[in-house]
């Protein structure tokens, strides 16, 4: 696997070989008929807009294809578990809200690899780094939540959540995820929190340690996320 290889080029090799061969061979082999390249084309296209918000009529126009041929390719990425479409939070709080979903590239091994990304420091030299975590993030969150409803939050006037995770006994947690290890957030957060009547609130960022903000927002890592998001779910 890519994570226990022995160094950077052992890594990205066996990633660049998974996706040739899920290209090449497992998509095939399921019975779509599906050109190979254009695939390639359009998951790589995801990885350079990671974590933004689904536009089908602009990969399109890209690809030269049809926007509902995007569609059936991006439903066959998301049933392989290649793609995530987080779907926009769909509740009525008398504003208007954006409802196209934000698609994720799941695995940021991929993400580097789609994009040509050769090693740490190519990635965090590149704009998408700040995406990649994000996603990485949004990626563990969930996972750690199976119960829960996963959306993100987003309003025409910019109150905006990266994560919001409805939990079965109704609580709502809204989470903002942050590549620094000073994070702050944006007045749009506290709005978005207050819209949706959240129970809790976390900042989750690259921090050794845990601590508090103003207004109950809770600072913490991903991993320290996941666990306390695991005790709720």
């Amino acid at each position: 696997m890519a994570w226990l290889a022995s160094n950077d080029a052992a890594s990205r090799t066996w990633r660049e070989v998974f996706i040739t061969t899920y290209l090449e061979k497992d998509i095939p082999a399921l019975g779509p008929r599906i050109p190979a390249i254009t695939l390639r084309r359009l998951w790589t296209m995801l990885a350079h807009n990671q974590g933004e918000l689904l536009d089908q009529a602009k990969l399109a126009s890209a690809l030269a294809i049809s926007g509902q041929t995007v569609g059936r390719y991006i439903d066959l990425l998301s049933d392989l578990m290649l793609v995530r479409r987080l779907p926009a939070w769909s509740g009525n709080v008398g504003k208007r809200l954006v409802r196209s979903p934000k698609v994720y590239v799941r695995d940021s091994g991929l993400v580097h690899a789609l994009l040509g990304l050769q090693d740490l420091d190519a990635v965090l030299s590149h704009p998408v780094a700040g995406s990649s975590w994000e996603g990485f993030v949004v990626e563990q969150l969930i996972n750690a939540a199976p119960g829960a409803q996963a959306s993100f939050y987003r309003t025409s006037n910019g109150a905006e959540v990266d994560l919001v995770l409805a939990f079965r006994n109704s609580q709502t947690w809204v989470i903002e995820i942050k590549r620094s290890s000073a994070p702050s957030v944006s007045k749009g957060f506290y709005t978005a929190a207050n819209d949706l009547s959240a129970s809790r609130k976390l900042l989750v960022a690259p921090v050794g340690r845990s601590y508090p903000m103003k207004e109950g927002i809770d600072v913490m890592s991903p991993l320290e996320a996941a666990q306390l998001i695991g005790m709720q779910a």
